[in-house]
């Protein structure tokens, strides 16, 4: 186990942590060299259960034989730095949730064909950028029988720091990939019907019977502001929208993805 303890800002092997952007980590470029960052116990041991490699961990230095000590006998050649609290919080510009971070490569994304292989219910994520968002929406998937997810290039990417932690780690439990646009036709070839959630003179109740009886059905969710294009709307195969009360026109898509998933969910295979 190789600890070094950083006693300055300037620590060249800490820039994985204090320096590089979420671009520089992942590294399109060459994606097989890619990195991104795990934060809190939690989080980490989710992903190491899921089987991502990690490379580096920073921590505390109480956390070493404390929260992380159960981290550190699972990847005993993982690079260990640590500081005192008010170093690590200069260094990374914020306090580390639960005193412990995790650099860990970037995996080979699956294919669409592969996310679709065995999938009855998908979700996809259109140009929705916020990352506490994009961490919400994987949560809610995870926990309410999304088989997969599929994120268009415009929206953020799901191992963002931030949103692997608002996710508590579901990012590494619900396989996703990215599909290019328009997405109904690619999904149609491979058996799904779309659901666009949306507002229109067109939308259907989520509740409408007919959606329950669909085999393989993948629910759009739209931008924070403006939702979803016109072009997307018209090209799914069904519009669907939430039933709202008190002149309210929309939730938060994160909101909304919960409610669409529960009641979108498969109820033929649970």
């Amino acid at each position: 186990m190789e600890i070094t303890r950083i006693t300055s800002l300037d620590t060249p092997e800490t820039a994985i942590f204090a320096s590089l952007t979420e671009a520089q980590l992942r590294n399109r470029l060459d994606p097989s060299r890619g990195l991104f960052i795990a934060e809190s116990p939690k989080v980490i041991n989710v992903a190491l259960n899921a089987g991502f490699k990690p490379m580096a961990m920073l921590c505390e230095e109480r956390h070493i034989t404390g929260d992380a000590a159960g981290i550190i006998a699972r990847a005993p050649e993982m690079r260990i730095y640590t500081g005192s609290r008010e170093l690590l919080s200069q260094l990374t510009g914020y306090t580390l949730t639960r005193g412990v971070l995790c650099a860990m490569h970037r995996p080979s994304l699956p294919t669409v064909e592969e996310v679709c292989k065995t999938a009855r219910r998908i979700a996809v994520i259109d140009s929705v950028v916020d990352t506490t968002n994009i961490g919400a929406i994987f949560r809610s998937a995870a926990a309410l029988g999304i088989d997969g997810i599929l994120l268009t290039p415009t929206s953020c990417d799901p191992l963002n720091r931030r949103a692997v932690r608002v996710s508590m780690g579901s990012v590494f439990l619900v396989p996703w990939t990215w599909i290019d646009t328009p997405v109904t036709p690619t999904l149609n070839k491979r058996g799904f019907a779309t659901a666009a959630m949306a507002l229109t003179d067109k939308s259907v109740s989520i509740d409408d019977p007919q959606l329950r009886h669909i085999d393989k059905l993948a629910i759009i969710l739209g931008t924070e502001g403006d939702g979803l294009a016109p072009t997307v709307i018209e090209q799914a195969d069904w519009t669907v929208r939430i039933p709202m009360h008190h002149n309210v026109d929309s939730l938060n898509v994160a909101a909304a993805s919960a409610v669409a998933f529960w009641e979108l969910r498969d109820r033929n295979h649970i």
